[in-house]
């Protein structure tokens, strides 16, 4: 399986949506900025500094489920909200809300700009496709199926495994391996046989953890040495790289 860079006994490949197919993970984090800095105006001292969308994007918010990002951030300010509910309107200050919030400005983003795929990806996934593997989405977004639809790539995927399945079948979100098991298992193959493509540090600890068989980091922004730190086995900028010109 030389023409698509990856070991001989992978059997399936499962895709991370935002930053590995589409180009919304910059939206991603410019909501979650947009949110953040909003929240945190209502505090003073180091707890008031504004949201940093790289750093602190990838460390505590990138990958994770829309609540584990909030949380996730907030502990890390010692910051500490009431949960409430997935209802909860935009403007409640509890981690859903918060969540709720990020999502309407999102969905504010990708109508007004649009959504692009990476045609890197594209390319990687027709070949994939051409040489029988077969293929799952993995993503924390409840948006998933949307956006795919937006780019025109749901008919490369068999099976979806997205924020809305997480949630209708339990499954914990990265950096727990949950959401990619259920995956692999839904394709019929073992985790050593699958191969998970990630931008995100939560996505890579994920694929090290579920002892899966290749983990692909894909490096948009400069954290190659982080990707490989948490557990990728091989780092590219773009799927391109790996192979798949037919």
């Amino acid at each position: 399986m030389t023409q698509l860079g990856l070991p001989d006994t992978i059997l399936a490949c499962l895709f991370d949506l935002d930053g590995v197919v589409t180009k919304t993970a910059v939206v991603h984090a410019a909501a979650w900025k947009e949110t953040f800095d909003a929240f945190l105006r209502d505090y003073e001292g180091p707890q008031a500094r504004p949201f940093d969308a790289i750093a602190e994007y990838d460390e505590y918010v990138d990958g994770r489920p829309r609540a584990d990002g909030v949380r996730s951030f907030l502990d890390s300010r010692g910051i500490h909200l009431p949960e409430g509910g997935p209802d909860d309107p935009p403007d409640a200050r509890t981690v859903h809300g918060l969540g709720n919030r990020k999502n309407d400005l999102l969905l504010e983003r990708i109508r007004t700009g649009g959504v692009e795929a990476y045609e890197g990806t594209l390319r990687y996934l027709e070949a994939v496709r051409a040489q029988g593997l077969r293929t799952a989405i993995v993503s924390s977004s409840a948006n998933c199926q949307d956006v795919l639809r937006a780019v025109g790539a749901e008919h490369f995927f068999d099976v979806r495994i997205d924020g809305v399945v997480a949630a209708e079948r339990n499954l914990p979100g990265k950096p727990h391996p949950d959401t990619f098991l259920a995956a692999a298992h839904d394709l019929g193959v073992e985790p050593a046989q699958a191969a998970v493509f990630e931008d995100a540090l939560a996505g890579m600890e994920a694929g090290r953890s579920g002892a899966f068989g290749y983990v692909v980091g894909v490096d948009r922004v400069g954290q190659a040495d982080a990707l490989y730190a948490h557990g990728a086995s091989i780092v590219v900028k773009d799927l391109a790289e790996l192979g798949g010109k037919q």
